[in-house]
C-alpha cells in the first residue's frame, strides 16, 4: 500500500498492541527513550522500532536500557559536577536501567516514522528506583498525598521567545543581536500573532496530535513572545507534558529554521519568561475538588486554606526548586509580571500565589517559577509545602489587596541564587519531604550552578571595567 492511501498515524497515547502494528507495518521505524534529566531536558536513546519490540516491551518490569548514571550529575552544559555522593568519578559512573512507563507511549507526529516513551530510571544492581531522578521526587510527594486520600491536579503555563534566526545562526551570533520574530508587543493581539501563525499552529496541532492536550495560544507581553497553554491533569501527567512540549516546540522551531528560548530572562529590556504552576487537591475517592466553600468569605475551603497556607509559609526555602538558575533571578523585577512578593491576592497579579476560578475550578497560581524550571521539581515543592499546610492547619491569612510589588509588609523571593540555595540548605521541610539524600543532591546542584557562574568573566564586567580601572 503506497503512503498515500495509509491511514493516519493515531493520536494521543497508544497501547503495546498498536505500536507493534505501526512497526509491523513500517509506519514506526523509531521508538525514543528518554527520561527527565536535573534541568528538565529530556536524556535517552533512540531505538529501532524492531529492537524496543524485542528487547524492551517484552520485559518491560525487569528490563530495559542502560544509561550511565553521570546524566544525574551534571548541570547544562553536561559538565559532570562534584559534591554528589549518588555519582562521582571515585565510583566509576555506573550505568543505571531506564525502564518505559508505557502509560506515557505515544507517536510524535512532528518526527518522521517515531514514537516516544518517557521511562523512570532503577539501580543496575538493586533495581530499586533512583530516588534522586526528578521524575521520582515527584512520584514520591504523589505518593505521600495518596495516602491522604488526595489527588494533587495542576497545570503549567510556558512562555517562550521565537527569533528569525535559526539555532546555528544564533550559536553564531554568541546567542546576542537575534532577531525578534515580531518587533511588537505580542500581548492578546491576533493580527501580530497571525504573522507567526505558521509556527505556533505547527506546536498546537503537534501537540493535540500527541496526546497533549492544547486550550490556546496566544502573544505575551513583549517582543516575539508566546504562550501556549496545556489542558491541565494530574501532577505527574502534567509534569511530563510540559517537558514533551518543551523539547517538542524546540524541534519543530529547528525543523522550520527558527530559534525559540525558554530561558528566564533572555533579555533585561523585555519581561521574562514564566512557568506559573496552578494546583488544586481533589479527592481520591471520585468527590472532586476540595478547594471550593460557599461558606468561607474568599470561597476557600479548610483544605484549599490549609494548602494555600503551606504555600506562603515554605515559598522562600523552595524557590529554588521554581528558579533553578543564576538567570531565573533576573525575572523578579517591579512591574514585571514576575512577583517580589510573597503575598497571595484574589486574581491578582502583582501577588506571588495568585487565588483564581470557581467551583471546580478553583485553584492558586504559582508566580514565581520560570520557563527554566523543571517541572517535576516544581510540582514536588509545591505539594510538599501544601501537604504541610493541610496537616499543620497553616492559614494564609486575609488577601492582600493593591499593589504587592510596592508593599513593605511582605516576604520577598530571593533576590539571587545564592540567597535561594542558603534559605533551600536550611529548608526543615525539603529534608523531610524529599530526604536527606534527595535534599543534598538538590542543594549540590544549586550551589554548582552558583560555582559555575562565579568562575566565569562576563561580557558585563568587560564593557564595565576594561577602560575605568
Amino acid at each position: 500500500m503506497s503512503s498515500d492511501h495509509l491511514p493516519p498515524l493515531p493520536q494521543g497515547v497508544i497501547d503495546a498492541e498498536t505500536l507493534t502494528r505501526l512497526v509491523d507495518t513500517g509506519r514506526i521505524d523509531t521508538v525514543v527513550m528518554a527520561f527527565p534529566d536535573l534541568q528538565g531536558r529530556l536524556m535517552g536513546k533512540r531505538l529501532t522500532g524492531r529492537y524496543f519490540l524485542e528487547h524492551v516491551l517484552t520485559s518491560a518490569t525487569v528490563g530495559g536500557v542502560e544509561v550511565c548514571n553521570y546524566l544525574l550529575a551534571l548541570d547544562v552544559d553536561m559538565t559532570p559536577l562534584p559534591g554528589f555522593a549518588f555519582a562521582n568519578w571515585d565510583r566509576g559512573y555506573g550505568d543505571m536501567v531506564c525502564r518505559p512507563d508505557l502509560s506515557t507511549l505515544r507517536v510524535v507526529p512532528w518526527l518522521e516514522g517515531t514514537a516516544l516513551v518517557l521511562c523512570d530510571v532503577f539501580d543496575e544492581d538493586t533495581g530499586a528506583p533512583v530516588e534522586v531522578a526528578p521524575r521520582r521526587i515527584l512520584q514520591r510527594q504523589i505518593e505521600r498525598a495518596a495516602a491522604l486520600g488526595l489527588t494533587v491536579m495542576g497545570g503549567s503555563e510556558l512562555e517562550f521567545f521565537l527569533f528569525r534566526d535559526s539555532y546555528e545562526e544564533a550559536e553564531a551570533k554568541g546567542f546576542s543581536d537575534l532577531t525578534y520574530h515580531s518587533a511588537v508587543n505580542l500581548d492578546y493581539h491576533v493580527f501580530q500573532t497571525t504573522r507567526d501563525e505558521y509556527l505556533i499552529r505547527q506546536i498546537r496541532n503537534g501537540m493535540d496530535a500527541a496526546g497533549i492536550e492544547v486550550e490556546f495560544s496566544k502573544g505575551e507581553a513583549s517582543l516575539g513572545q508566546h504562550e501556549i497553554n496545556l489542558r491541565y491533569t494530574d501532577a505527574l501527567g502534567m509534569a511530563d507534558r510540559h517537558v514533551i512540549y518543551k523539547n517538542g516546540a524546540k524541534e519543530i522551531a529547528a525543523a522550520n529554521g527558527r530559534a525559540l528560548t525558554f530561558m528566564a530572562k533572555y533579555d533585561m529590556e523585555q519581561c521574562g519568561s514564566s512557568c506559573h504552576v496552578h494546583s488544586s487537591v481533589w479527592s481520591t475517592d471520585g468527590g472532586g475538588s476540595l478547594m471550593w466553600s460557599d461558606d468561607d468569605p474568599d470561597h476557600l475551603s479548610p483544605t484549599f486554606r490549609g494548602w494555600l497556607g503551606g504555600l506562603l509559609a515554605h515559598a522562600r526555602e523552595l524557590t529554588w526548586c521554581f528558579a533553578p538558575t543564576v538567570n531565573s533571578y533576573k525575572r523578579f523585577q517591579p512591574g514585571s509580571w514576575a512577583p517580589t512578593g510573597i503575598a497571595w491576592g484574589r486574581d491578582n497579579r502583582t501577588c506571588g500565589f495568585r487565588v483564581v476560578g470557581h467551583g471546580a475550578g478553583a485553584r492558586v497560581e504559582c508566580r514565581i517559577p520560570g520557563a527554566d524550571a523543571n517541572p517535576y521539581l516544581a510540582f514536588a515543592a509545591t505539594i510538599a509545602a501544601g501537604l504541610d499546610g493541610i496537616e499543620r492547619g497553616l492559614d494564609p491569612g486575609p488577601a492582600f489587596v493593591g499593589n504587592a510589588y510596592e508593599a513593605t509588609d511582605v516576604p520577598r523571593v530571593p533576590w539571587n541564587i545564592v540567597e535561594a540555595t542558603d534559605a533551600f540548605a536550611g529548608s526543615t521541610l525539603a529534608a523531610a519531604a524529599f530526604g536527606a539524600d534527595v535534599h543534598e543532591h538538590l542543594v549540590n546542584v544549586a550551589r554548582q550552578e552558583w560555582t559555575a557562574f562565579a568562575s566565569v568573566v562576563t561580557d558585563w564586567e568587560r564593557r564595565r571595567n576594561f577602560v575605568q580601572f
